[in-house]
This record gives structure tokens, C-alpha cells and sequence, in this order.
């Protein structure tokens, strides 16, 4: 049976723009640019790993909203179950703690970034809808 590995991502709006974060190039993927977050540590939910990870790599304190988005995709080394909720930042000032820098990218700039595969359906639905939540 495959080992699916559970993430949690943030969508993170500032206006007409999401945040991205790239990540840092001693890393897997090193250099790529991806959604903040991470990996799950057991008995945790999605959203308390999302708080946990945004706190620990990027100083805030997020409010977590809706699943905007879940995927499964398979990396030649790893299975992941990506799960992006929406969500905003409710205390701290954004610092890049981990990764090689943060970007506040609008919808349309996406293809000038090389992101992570895994998060290419969230990517798209970002270019064709945009935000769905208004209310964070």
C-alpha cells in the first residue's frame, strides 16, 4: 500500500495578489516556489498543521477558512495529499524564517515562477477563478 504524505498549504490573499514562497535550495525541490505550509505531524487536523507550519517558517498566526482546494499528486519520491485552504494572516509581520523569499503574486503572474509540481490544479484554478472567499 503507498504512503500518502498529508500537507497543508495556505491560499493567503493581500488584495488581488496570493502569496507564494520559495523554497530554500538545500531543500527537496530546492529553489521551487510553492504555497506556505506543510506536512502534518500525527493526531494533528490540516488546519492546526497549517497554523503550526505558517508560525514556525513565516511569524503569523493564521486565521484558517474554507478548503479552497485538495490533490493527490506523486513525486518520484513521495505521494502527497495537498489540501489548500484559504486563510489570513491574524497576527506577526511576514518574515521569511525558512524559505528564499515571499512573493505577492497576482493571478495573471503565475507563469513567471516555477512553482512545485503538486501545485499546478491550484495554480489553475487560481488563473480561472481567483479568490472564492471574501469573508477572511
Amino acid at each position: 500500500m503507498e504512503h500518502v504524505t498529508q500537507v497543508s498549504a495556505a491560499l493567503i490573499w493581500r488584495g488581488d495578489r496570493f502569496l507564494a514562497c520559495q523554497r530554500p535550495a538545500n531543500k527537496t525541490r530546492g529553489l521551487l516556489w510553492e504555497f506556505p505550509g506543510g506536512k502534518r505531524e500525527p493526531g494533528e487536523t490540516g488546519e492546526e498543521a497549517l497554523v503550526r507550519e505558517c508560525r514556525e517558517e513565516l511569524a503569523v498566526t493564521l486565521e484558517v477558512g474554507e478548503v479552497y482546494l485538495q490533490t493527490l499528486y506523486r513525486y518520484p519520491d513521495l505521494t502527497v495529499e495537498l489540501t489548500v485552504y484559504e486563510a489570513a494572516i491574524r497576527e506577526g509581520e511576514l518574515t521569511a524564517l525558512e524559505h528564499n523569499g515571499l512573493r505577492f503574486l497576482l493571478p495573471e503572474e503565475v507563469g513567471e515562477l516555477e512553482f512545485c509540481p503538486a501545485d499546478r490544479d491550484v495554480l489553475e484554478k487560481i488563473k480561472t477563478i481567483g479568490r472564492v472567499s471574501h469573508d477572511l
